[in-house]
Parts: structure tokens; sequence; C-alpha cells
């Protein structure tokens, strides 16, 4: 198990200090630190590595950037060859359980809106996930994604592509209750194996030879 002590929360100086500077100057570990006394404490198997070790390991392989790819890149150990052609990342976005303000207000702090409606119409809830197969209309086709519900039953989906408008509850299947997250596909990765190494190892002078030469 690996973890990169570079991610970590703002401590209370600043979001660019480090977490060993903040810990040498006394104030509270961030996250990050925090996470790998816990994790060390329980005796796994645990390696950690700085943002700048990562950021060697991913380039010098030739790998593109990404957060999936940097955590594969994490400390001294990672391997010579990783093998990422085609592999597909889950991504999962935190999305929260909704807002408890009643109504949206315009810039001078009015209302703007009706008061919010019931949270639960037709059985779903705003971040469900859900696949809708459209048999008739204008907008034919199947589409899965996290929806946002309507008091009418019209339902808008995000999906991939982009949002879907006007989508009624009828056409709908839960697949994922709303837990404050969003999951989706990301894009497979197809890495360069001929691209040139930007931080090339450095090359030591070779002592002996230039005290024979003397």
């Amino acid at each position: 198990m690996t973890t990169d002590r570079s991610i970590e929360e703002p401590c209370e100086a600043t979001s660019l200090t480090h977490g060993f500077e903040a810990e040498r100057r006394g104030r509270p570990l961030r996250l990050g630190s925090a996470l790998y006394e816990r994790l060390k404490a329980l005796g796994i198997p645990l390696e950690c590595g700085t943002g700048g070790r990562t950021k060697y390991n991913r380039v010098t392989r030739g790998i593109e950037k990404a957060h999936w790819c940097d955590a594969a890149c994490v400390g001294a150990s990672t391997p010579e060859h990783l093998h990422l052609s085609g592999v597909v990342p889950l991504l999962i976005t935190a999305d929260g359980h909704g807002s408890r303000q009643m109504c949206l207000m315009d810039k001078h702090g009015f209302p703007r809106t009706g008061p919010k409606q019931a949270k639960h119409v037709q059985g779903f809830q705003t971040g469900d996930m859900v696949r809708a197969i459209v048999t008739r209309g204008t907008k034919i086709g199947t589409y899965v994604g996290r929806v946002a519900v309507r008091a009418t039953g019209s339902f808008n989906i995000t999906t991939k592509q982009g949002t879907i408008q006007g989508i009624s509850h009828r056409y709908c299947t839960a697949l994922h209750t709303c837990d404050g997250y969003s999951y989706g596909q990301g894009e497979p990765l197809h890495p360069s194996p001929e691209k040139e190494c930007l931080f090339p190892p450095p090359v030591l002078p070779d002592r002996g030879r230039k005290e024979a030469e003397v």
C-alpha cells in the first residue's frame, strides 16, 4: 500500500505549505501525515513518497498526468514498466447530499425561485444513478447517469456526453441510490513507450579514469 504525503489538506498558514514544514513549526499535522501515522501503527506494509518522486516516476515512464496515474507512481518501489494501456479508471466525484437552501436568490438577495419541493419524486431523488430507456418522443435512446428530480416527474439526467433534460420518470430505472457521490468511467490510457525522458538520471563522473590520466 502506498500513500503520497504531498496530497494533504491545507494547514492554517497556506495551501502551499508542506506538511513536514508545518510539523517542524509546531502546527497540527494535515490529513496526509495523520493518515500515514495511523496506517503505520496498524503494522501493514506501507510506503510513502513525495510529490517530486511521484512526478519523476510518472515522467520517466512516459505516463500522462492524471490522478489515478499518480497513484500508481508513488514511492521508490514503482516498477520500471507499468502496464496501463487500455485500463479504464472509475471516476468518483463527491457531490454531497444537496443543499438546505430553500430557494435561489438573485444578486440583490431576493428570492427568484419558489420554495424547495419534495425531495423524493416517484421513488427517485436527486443524486440517484439511473438508466432511462426512452422509446417515444424526440429523445429516443438509452441514457445512464445522475438524475436531478423535478416535482413534475420530468427529470434531468447528467451523462458522460452531457445533460439530457425532460426525461419522464416512467422511463427511468434506479441503478444506485444516492450516497453523496457520482460514478463514471474515464478515458482509457494509451502510454507511449517511445516518449523521451524529461528527467534522465544524472551521469556521475568517472573519478577513477581521471586519476589514471593524471
